[in-house]
């Protein structure tokens, strides 16, 4: 994201008593050498190649970081197992008491699990944590209508807002932005090291952290003290396993040396598996998408390089946008998992278009060739056009280099574009894409809270999550607007034109929605309910039986 202040260095290196313990989980296994007994049941194994950046939620805005946030600390609103709809979590009751304050009551008597008292003292801190450090990877950007976070007395806080009615509100409160800390643990001026946090078990949510191996092996103990909308964790130990290699993980899942596999096996894996009667394969809807983003400052022809032309750079991104076949895409790598997407807003839905299939290609969804060298021709571009196109090998599958390779024939077998594929580990990754580094690069969403706005608010504002330089003032001015619509056909419509405008602008491209699957053990229940459109896997709601 673009903000000024410089990402913290976070300590990952772990205590050796730590890292002894975290060892002997890495080397546990799951379901495959458990017995039946009540014992067996009491712990689960789940396996992913996600990684974290941090679980400090002011420094993380990422899918596996958030995994881990969702199970350890509370939230004011949240989705019951089922629903995309906010409700009270620790609070008792959120509501609008005038256009531009939501004021949200909370339970009495919550506490951490390390002890500490939690009262509205306690929101007010983390929420101005997020917007004060605004770290350049972390979530502050689904702030931006915040002006202020008032804690009149322990239980009530007061939450003025730019827009009046902001209708995403209570959404953004259950989002990557709303995780409740404890502020006898966290700095209220930096991030805090993953380390200190562990050790301080600051944590209110179904689980508490045990041992933590940063990227390598989690225990979660469940917290008899939760008092939210989720009720009690059915499992009380929850180990999570992470894997630099989806095919290992594969190997363990199919194998049951562990009980979980979710996110990423590739679509063949996925395929293969649904024939192994070890094993359920189990699907929930999905609002990920896949994206290219463009560098305003410097792709080709972008503002800081040294043949800047505004009118060449938009050829070059909407010649990439006649060219890239998704349907391809979706079919030879992808299995049929994902789907072609024609918008910035996923189908299902409201407001969701197929605005890029109109303007782009061959007006059907496919490529075309003439398109694209025509709108470079009118533009001035001659020769083949380098792109630098940068993506993660394994943070969104390991189907991404032959993604990448697929695209990268695609644009090259046009004769218009020379594209030099590399990849980079996804830490990395992370801070580099913030710091110019990529002209052109890969980016997947997974969605904050269901609705149109999530696609819209972190990309396309003034200072959205890309850092791409990318600013629209009148697509800025109707997202506000939006925001703030109470009448649901007024702001349908202006969904709409807001995806019209910024595929004039394209700075970024969207071309698949996928699914959530998760592959289970043939004795674990509970995947189905937590693969929801909430979009959020609960450990929680996982059992062995």
């Amino acid at each position: 994201m673009p903000f000024a202040t410089p990402r913290t260095k976070r300590v990952i290196g772990v205590t050796a008593a730590l890292a002894a313990s975290t060892f002997v989980l890495a080397g546990c296994s799951g379901s495959g050498t458990s017995s039946s007994t009540g014992a067996a049941a009491s712990s689960i194994t789940i396996g992913t190649t996600d990684k974290i950046t941090t679980i400090d939620p002011a420094g993380s805005y990422d899918n596996g970081s958030f995994a881990v946030e969702n199970q350890i600390y509370p939230f004011l609103m949240n989705t019951p197992l089922g629903s995309p709809d906010v409700k009270p979590d620790i609070a008792v009751s959120a509501a609008f008491t005038s256009p531009t304050e939501y004021t949200v009551k909370l339970k009495p008597g919550l506490k951490f699990v390390n002890g500490d008292d939690l009262t509205s003292s306690d929101v007010k801190f983390s929420f101005d944590r997020v917007v004060n450090i605004a770290d350049e990877n972390g979530p502050s950007s689904l702030l931006g209508n915040l002006v202020s976070t008032a804690a009149p007395d322990p239980t009530t806080v007061v939450f003025t807002l730019k827009t009046p009615n902001d209708q995403t509100f209570p959404q953004v409160l259950s989002s990557p932005a709303g995780p409740i800390v404890d502020e006898q643990v966290f700095s209220a001026t930096a991030l805090t090291p993953d380390n200190d946090i562990v050790k301080g078990h600051p944590f209110a949510g179904q689980y508490d952290i045990s041992t933590y191996d940063f990227n390598n092996a989690i225990q979660y103990k469940a917290n008899p003290n939760y008092q939210g909308l989720l009720g009690p964790a059915k499992t009380p130990t929850v180990n999570v396993k992470y894997y630099a290699d989806s095919s290992n993980l594969k190997l363990d899942i199919q194998q049951n040396n562990i009980d979980v596999a979710f996110r990423s096996l590739s679509a063949t894996d996925v395929a293969d598996l649904s024939t192994n009667n070890k094993v359920k394969v189990v699907n929930g809807p999905g609002g990920e998408i896949r994206y290219i983003v463009f560098n305003f400052n410097t792709m080709p022809y972008g503002a800081t390089t040294t043949e800047a032309d505004p009118a060449k750079a938009l050829a070059v991104r909407q010649a990439v946008a006649d060219l890239i076949d998704r349907n391809a895409i979706a079919t030879q790598v992808y299995k049929g998992t994902y789907t072609p997407l024609y918008s910035y807003v996923p189908a299902g839905l409201t407001g969701a278009t197929t605005v890029l299939k109109d303007m782009y290609g061959d007006g059907q969804g496919g490529p075309s060739l003439d398109k694209a060298k025509s709108t470079l021709a009118a533009a001035g571009v001659t020769g083949p056009v380098t792109l630098d196109l940068q993506y993660v090998s394994e943070h969104y599958g390991p189907s991404s280099g032959d993604e990448y390779a697929l695209i990268k024939d695609q644009l090259e077998s046009s004769g218009l574009f020379t594209v030099n594929l590399q990849t980079t580990d996804y830490v990395q990754y992370s801070k580099d894409r913030t710091n110019d580094v990529y002209p052109e690069y890969q980016l997947g969403w997974f969605p904050d809270y269901s609705d149109a706005d999530n696609y819209l608010t972190p990309f396309f504002s003034a200072d959205n999550f890309l850092s791409n330089h990318y600013n629209n003032t009148a697509v800025q001015d109707e997202i506000t607007k939006q925001v703030g619509e109470t009448d649901p056909s007024a702001r349908t419509s202006e969904i709409e034109d807001i995806q019209a405008k910024v595929a004039g602008d394209l700075s970024t491209i969207p071309y698949l929605q996928g699914a959530q699957v998760a592959v289970v053990g043939s004795n674990v229940n509970g995947a189905a309910d937590t693969l929801d459109a909430s979009f959020k896997f609960r450990y929680a709601a996982l059992s062995k039986g």
